[in-house]
């Protein structure tokens, strides 16, 4: 049997992170798709990946001393990381055959076992200029390019796996709606041309969904004027439409209409989905980090030392419940030290090495409220001065059109300036992969503080736990399923399963000022008194962390789960 043929399993996504050298992504989505082909790799599962080739990335973001975001193209070869392939598969886009080439990335696990990851794109000569640059910028353009590239990722990744041989696909797991039009290329396969003889239950067997967002900006809709324009009319879009998505394509409902596996991210996060989507049965699976791919250097070392199968095997890391704490505290100095070494080259905000540093790293968007932490400066400035001084690091992109992830990007460079030296902040701009990795291990605890319920899952913190750095976050996501007060970590606010009304889509009135205040007193009564005042009982927050966290919140665990109970 040649590989191709082996290969049982299509896994469709968006975006995919690998390498910061690769950039096909924006944030976690694209990170959490490339951390589970590599525990695919590792763990030998039969996978190919699907993903669309930007050769102008997401953006590199600069950042002025006013605190604007301003986006330049990625410049990147990808014929130096990846391999052109002979195949051409076309897909009709506008009324006009868009030509669609693929280039592979071999996804190595430790074993030497690999996952092809399938590139797709326009830019070949075949193709007047502007499908040229359909797949040429991540979550750029309008409704029509979006929907046009999700064409291209749907219908043109199918016919490129059937043109390069995957023959003997038993499952296709789409990464989120983006993907759900493959649904109906699928349903092309099916049927002799004209037919409406299609079997919906024989292509729900087929496929899987996952889905990642209970923000409603995360579900792709499209009225049907414009799927006739880019997609053409057909049999099976108005079949969609009558059967399915009534008012416009909504790529979410079609997936869920046509998968027969269906989960979210965090046992939260299915809850939230099945409020969403009445009627439909939405499991959960909840989100993992590459164990190896976020472990820094240092403590890479010390598990080499305590825990020799740690990178094929996440789940012994409980073990690092016996590890020394004078190592574990060694390991996190050394990571931290790293950390404010490159703050100060690129910032120069004088970083020190024995002050408290939080970490807040992640998409600039508005729910994820960068700011909160600022919401009262007195308040941040009373800890500093009377516990001990604080630093925080952030970093994190705003989508181009997002003005009000702009404004936070802004008001955290803005605030910055008001403090003096008792609390120092650094923006660091352009956060990728190699940054993420920095962060996430150099600082002494990490923060999270978004508008309960929209944080699906939040794997910053996971990475993060596989360094031994505590969480102190808003209780939603993986953090109600890692978080043990004060063991692992810390919460901010209440606690969603027990405060009935305390978490909504909108912002209710005064939760901002009662997350602030829950915040600050934690500051104030716990995390910082710890720090300052009880090596050990720290340490042994930092070893529990890994012990009761890493252990479980890995792609590991993760993609054997999907393998149990989605891919069987």
């Amino acid at each position: 049997m040649s590989e191709t043929e082996a290969r049982r399993i299509a896994y469709f996504s968006m975006e995919v992170g690998l390498d910061a050298r690769i950039p096909t992504y924006s944030g976690g989505l694209g990170i959490l798709a490339g951390d589970t082909l590599k525990s695919c790799a590792d763990l030998k599962i039969p996978v190919v990946g699907v993903t669309l080739l930007y050769r102008k990335g997401y953006f590199t973001q600069k950042i002025d001393a006013q605190g604007l975001q301003r986006e330049e193209p990625v410049v990147w070869n990808p014929d130096e990381l990846c391999r052109p392939l002979d195949p051409m598969v076309s897909v009709m886009v506008g009324g006009r055959q868009v030509t669609i080439r693929a280039y592979q990335y071999d996804v190595r696990g430790i074993s030497g076992y690999h996952v092809p990851l399938l590139f797709l794109d326009t830019a070949v000569d075949e193709n007047a200029p502007a499908d040229r640059d359909l797949t040429s910028s991540l979550y750029g353009g309008d409704d029509r390019y979006r929907l046009a590239q999700e064409m291209i990722l749907g219908v043109g990744g199918v016919r490129m796996l059937r043109a390069l041989g995957y023959r003997n696909l038993e499952r296709y797991h789409m990464n989120e709606g983006h993907a759900s039009l493959l649904t109906l290329e699928l349903l092309r396969e099916q049927a002799p041309p004209g037919s409406r003889a299609w079997n919906f239950d024989q292509i729900r067997d087929r496929c899987v969904f996952t889905t990642h967002t209970p923000v409603p900006a995360g579900h792709d809709r499209f009225p049907y004027d414009l799927v006739r324009e880019v997609i053409g009319a057909s049999p099976r879009i108005e079949a969609v439409k009558q059967l399915f998505c009534p008012d416009r394509l909504n790529l979410t409902q079609l997936a869920l209409s046509l998968s027969g596996y269906v989960n979210g991210v965090a046992k939260r996060h299915g809850q939230v989905s099945k409020e969403m989507f009445p009627g439909y049965s939405i499991e959960s699976i909840t989100n993992g980090v590459h164990a190896l791919t976020w472990t820094c250097d240092s403590f890479r070392h010390l598990y080499d030392r305590h825990i020799p199968d740690w990178a094929s095997d996440p789940f012994a890391l409980r073990y690092a419940i016996s590890i020394p704490n004078e190592e574990v505290w060694q390991a996190h100095q050394e990571a931290k030290q790293r950390l404010i070494d490159e703050v100060n080259r690129r910032t120069g905000a004088g970083f020190r090495l024995e002050t408290l540093t939080m970490g807040f790293a992640r998409r600039a968007a508005k729910y994820k409220r960068h700011d909160l932490i600022f919401h009262d400066p007195s308040a941040l400035l009373e800890i500093a001065r009377t516990v001990g001084p604080l630093q925080i690091v952030f970093g994190g992109k705003a989508h181009p059109k997002d003005g009000p992830g702009h404004d936070l990007i802004r008001k955290v460079i803005q605030s910055a300036r008001q403090f003096k030296e008792e609390v120092k902040v650094a923006f660091l701009e352009n956060y990728d992969m190699d940054l993420a990795k920095l962060v996430t291990s150099g600082v002494d605890v990490w923060l999270n503080t978004p508008l309960r319920p929209l944080e699906a899952s939040g794997t910053s913190g996971m990475k993060a736990a596989v360094n031994g750095v505590p969480s102190f976050s808003v209780l939603d996501g993986w953090w109600i399923e890692g978080h043990v007060e004060g063991i692992t970590g810390w919460s901010i606010g209440p606690n969603p399963l027990r405060a009935p009304g305390a978490e909504g889509f909108q912002e209710r009135p005064g939760v901002n000022e009662e997350d602030a205040r829950d915040l600050y007193r934690k500051l104030r009564t716990l995390l910082a008194p710890a720090f300052y005042g009880s090596r050990e009982k720290w340490v042994d927050i930092m070893r529990i962390t890994i012990a009761f966290n890493a252990s479980f919140f890995n792609t590991h665990r993760m993609v054997t789960q999907y393998a149990a109970n989605a891919y069987l």
